[in-house]
Formats: structure tokens, C-alpha cells, sequence
């Protein structure tokens, strides 16, 4: 029954179907195999990278799946999970993967995206930050709430949320802000939000559409959509839930209009490692 089920599921999205709200696009390269992030680069293409334990490169990829060129980033990939742009020309990888909650160089490294455009391998500026209410490394096992996937630019600042490994509290989100320049800084601790309680309500990805007035966060099986809100607690707007039909390993989206997202998994089961669609429009 299981490889009949897995069969359909394939025929499904390698046949472009819709599924839920879901449009398949196409199958990821395997230099993608374990994609975490991606941002619009033009309505074609994104830009793409895999995350910690891969290289320290960054992808241009077209909605063909197709890898049109790569960039090496002259710093780590110690553990690279999301990714954004804001409206001067930057990207920002963030570098803050934290599984156990022991890490004390958390970084967000930004870069310049017409240095991607022309060169092979870029410099960075470094953003570093702390959990100011982080003291131990690791905290106990009921405190580990300082690892983070996701990640958004909003009025000169960068805003990233918190991905709980505390048993029965895996959606438990808290939200940060920092100066999006180079310096050091304690994160600014903004609001929390509280989704369900099993592994499929981890935050894995965050998004905000070009006209400021939604953001997406995104789960292994559905969209989180806040809007109305005011100044940048997003979590006091409204709040709409978006399911996508079908459980996996997303960890990467981004609007590509006001209206349309594109969203990525990563590839742990054949019919996994792919590029799809969302359209909010109603």
C-alpha cells in the first residue's frame, strides 16, 4: 500500500498537477539535495543554497530547476538556513543553525548581489548577534529554544524566528530583530507565537511580500500568513493558515509577486527535492 501511495504522489507532482494549493515546477538538481533557502533574483530565477555540512556556495537556479550559475561566498557554511534580500541590493545568508544551542558564533554574512551577478567568488560583511536570553551552552533540555531556520528583511532591519527542540513544544517561535549593517549585537526579542506541538510545526522559513503587508512562514506542512499587522510584531496581525496537502521537508520560500510564493523541500524521499508554487490570489 505504502509504494502505492508513493507512486501516486509522484505521478501527481512529476505531471504538474495542482495539489491542494501546491503547483509542482520542477525536480531540483542534486547540488540541491538539501536546499534551506531561497530569494527572487529576477521573475525567473532564485537564488538558492543547501545548508550546513555543504558548500559555501550560492546557486542562481531557474524555474526549470536548472543551475545557471554558482558563486562561491568566502566564509562557512557551518550551518547556513535561510535566506533574504532587502531593497538596496543585498542578500543575507543566515548562518545561525543551532541544533543543541551551543553555538556562540551566530552570524548573518550579506553580500552583495551585483558582486553574485559578476563574479565567481564574493566577499561578506559580517552581522553577529546573540540570544541575550541565552547564559548556558547548551541550556538544559527544556530551555533550547535558540535555534533558528528562518529569516526576513524589513525596514533596515533583520527579523529571524526562533525553532524550538524542546520536547512537546516544537511550536513554540520567538521573534528577533537586528540592524541589518555589520556589527555585533543582542537580538532584540520582538514577540512569541505558539503553533502545535509535534515536529511538522517547526518554523522552517520565512518570507515578507514586496508590498510589506504579509508574511509567510513556513512549516513542513502548511503556510502561515500574518497580515494587518502594525509596526513589526507580525504576530499580532491576522492570522491565516494555509494547508499544502502533503508532509515533507520544506525549509525554503519566497514571494515572487504580492500574491505568489515558490517554496522548496529537500530531498529525502524520491518524490522530495522540489520547486513549487503557491498562488494566495483568491
Amino acid at each position: 500500500m505504502r509504494i502505492l501511495q508513493f507512486l501516486l504522489l509522484l505521478f501527481i507532482f512529476n505531471n504538474c498537477t495542482n495539489y491542494s494549493q501546491v503547483i509542482y515546477l520542477a525536480k531540483l538538481p542534486n547540488k540541491l539535495k538539501e536546499v534551506s533557502g531561497l530569494i527572487k533574483a529576477s521573475d525567473s530565477t532564485f537564488w538558492m543554497h543547501n545548508d550546513g555540512g555543504n558548500k559555501n556556495e550560492l546557486y542562481l537556479v531557474n524555474v526549470k530547476g536548472e543551475i545557471v550559475k554558482t558563486v562561491t561566498i568566502k566564509a562557512k557554511n557551518t550551518d547556513w538556513e535561510d535566506i533574504t534580500s532587502d531593497n538596496k541590493g543585498n542578500i543575507y545568508v543566515a548562518d545561525f543553525g543551532n541544533n543543541n544551542s551551543t553555538r556562540k558564533d551566530l552570524i548573518i554574512l550579506k553580500i552583495k548581489e551585483e558582486d553574485l551577478l559578476h563574479q565567481k567568488s564574493v566577499e561578506v560583511e559580517k552581522i553577529e548577534f546573540e540570544y541575550p536570553e541565552q547564559h548556558k551552552f547548551p541550556p538544559k533540555k527544556n530551555d533550547r529554544h535558540f535555534d533558528a531556520e528562518s529569516i526576513l528583511y524589513f525596514k533596515n532591519h533583520l527579523y529571524f524566528f526562533t525553532k524550538s527542540r524542546v520536547k512537546n513544544d516544537y511550536g513554540k517561535t520567538s521573534l528577533y530583530r537586528i540592524p541589518a549593517k555589520a556589527g555585533k549585537y543582542q537580538a532584540t526579542l520582538i514577540g512569541k507565537y505558539e503553533n502545535c506541538s509535534n515536529k511538522n510545526c517547526w518554523i522552517t522559513g520565512a518570507a515578507i511580500s514586496q508590498d510589506n503587508a504579509k508574511v509567510a512562514l513556513l512549516t513542513s506542512d502548511s503556510i502561515l500568513l500574518f497580515t494587518d499587522f502594525k509596526d513589526d510584531n507580525f504576530f499580532e496581525g491576522r492570522l491565516s493558515k494555509i494547508d499544502l496537502g502533503f508532509s515533507s521537508q520544506k525549509e525554503a520560500i519566497d514571494f515572487i509577486d504580492n500574491n505568489t510564493l515558490f517554496i522548496s523541500d529537500e530531498r529525502s524521499h524520491l518524490s522530495e527535492g522540489n520547486l513549487y508554487k503557491v498562488s494566495l490570489a483568491k
